[in-house]
């Protein structure tokens, strides 16, 4: 079963720490990744740019709002995802709480969901509705 694991780091705190702290860690962290590769549970993940690079759209009042930066004003902001493969919620909790990114701050891990189904039905009323 299919895991989206969303990491969160306090930027600043992380970027105060002294370089060695900083490079053990992020040593540590892709050490991790590795032992979830060759295991078969790592199945992707992207770490993400500071949030002041991000833009937010939104539908507000007939049209798209767009904004600079992170919809949520936090201290804490997403840093990165993760695919995970494991037997179940408690299964993908172990791994991730033995991640050394866990101590950098909150993990959010969710089941995948899977659309084919979904898919497959709006791909059927689309069909349907083209002109012959």
């Amino acid at each position: 079963m299919k895991f989206i694991c969303l990491g969160y780091i306090d930027a600043a705190a992380f970027a105060a720490l002294p370089d060695a702290e900083r490079h053990a860690m992020m040593d540590s962290c892709f050490a991790y990744d590795d032992y979830l590769r060759a295991n078969g549970h790592f199945k992707g993940g992207e770490a993400l740019q500071p949030p002041e690079t991000a833009m937010s759209l939104r539908y507000a009042n007939g049209r798209v709002v767009v904004t600079d930066g992170p919809f949520a004003e936090t201290k804490e902001q997403l840093g990165g995802i993760m695919i995970l493969e494991a037997r179940d919620l408690n299964h993908a909790v172990d791994l991730i709480s033995k991640h050394p990114g866990a101590k950098a701050g909150p993990w959010e891990i969710r089941p995948a969901a899977d659309l084919g189904e979904m898919v497959r039905e709006s791909e059927a009323r689309r069909r349907a509705r083209r002109p012959a």
